[in-house]
């Protein structure tokens, strides 16, 4: 089979598209037929060697770690899924990832796939839906009647922040650049701040929020500066390392590391086939362009979450 791969840690240019071998399905485990694998701003960090003493890799290594696709072989044990279900997945981080024609999955990841999209679309939920979900219901507590500020609603885990802020009855703000104002506003938020064109001191203008939600890499000072726009005893969420040590005033500091959880993804599968969840993909590409798009990441041309097609 083909798969994308790298043999040792380094720059875009260490991800071969190569034959390799085709996995086969251990004990627990099942084999999918790739439909769409999407790539994640961790992938960079991970291939890059960052993350290493976090993420023990066996080299080479498949990058991806969001699947869709159909099941082709089930392994030892596996008695809910069949051959030829289609399902969705947030794979281990560690381990082999979905950029490959054939992708090996711990059974207990999977779920299976919405029915209203295509199947390569759906590689685009797991992980970044289940990151949103994760810090405004179990990191934050959000409630109906509250107001959040989601930093980044432009990004993946901000469009699905913003719409299930909107659809929990939160009076949700947002921050995004004009290529996604009208679509983030389309999700719910009552309001867009354009963050190129004012700072968000001047746009909220002395307003606190119930929870802010960072969802873009800041350093101490503009950390602190998001923290002063909390209420007292409110909750500030940050999803990207290192944040803040300390808040105070009461402010909940709450660090979230979104982890797969098939029944919670479940939840947001269901969501998507009722039309309440929207899936968004800026692009797909084939396999093969991993390189370029991780380059393009790597130069801020990214447009959105890409999806992969074997």
């Amino acid at each position: 089979m083909k798969a994308v791969r790298f043999h040792s840690y380094g720059d875009p240019d260490v991800l071969v598209h190569e034959e390799a071998d085709r996995p086969r399905a251990g004990a627990g485990q099942v084999v999918l037929q790739v439909a769409g694998a999407a790539s994640n701003p961790v992938d960079s960090s991970i291939r890059a060697g960052y993350v290493r003493e976090v993420f023990a890799l066996a080299l080479p290594h498949v990058p991806c770690y969001d699947v869709a696709g159909v099941i082709t072989e089930t392994g030892e044990g596996v008695s809910d899924w069949s051959v030829g279900d289609a399902v969705v997945a947030w794979l281990p981080i560690a381990g082999p990832g979905a950029a490959a024609q054939y992708a090996v999955a711990p059974a207990e990841t999977l779920t299976a796939a919405p029915r209203t999209v295509e199947l390569a679309d759906a590689a685009a939920l797991p992980s970044v839906a289940l990151t949103a979900w994760q810090a405004l219901f179990e990191h934050a507590g959000l409630q109906a009647g509250q107001s959040v500020l989601i930093n980044g609603a432009g990004g993946a885990v901000g469009g699905y922040a913003v719409q299930l802020a909107a659809r929990a009855g939160a009076a949700v703000t947002a921050t995004a650049g004009a290529g996604s104002r009208e679509r983030v506003r389309s999700y719910g938020a009552r309001r867009i701040i354009d963050y190129t064109a004012t700072t968000l001191q001047e746009a909220v203008a002395g307003e606190q929020f119930d929870l802010v939600l960072n969802l873009v890499f800041l350093g101490p000072p503009e950390l602190a500066q998001l923290v002063d726009l909390v209420t007292d005893g409110g909750a500030f969420a940050n999803t990207i390392p290192p944040g803040l040590t300390q808040t105070g005033r009461g402010v909940r500091n709450l660090q979230v590391f979104g982890r797969s959880d098939a029944g919670q993804l479940a939840e947001l599968v269901a969501r998507v086939d009722a039309g309440e969840l929207k899936i968004h993909v800026a692009q797909r590409r084939p396999l093969a362009h991993l390189r370029a798009v991780q380059e393009e990441f790597l130069a801020g041309k990214q447009p959105g979450k890409t999806v992969l097609i074997p």
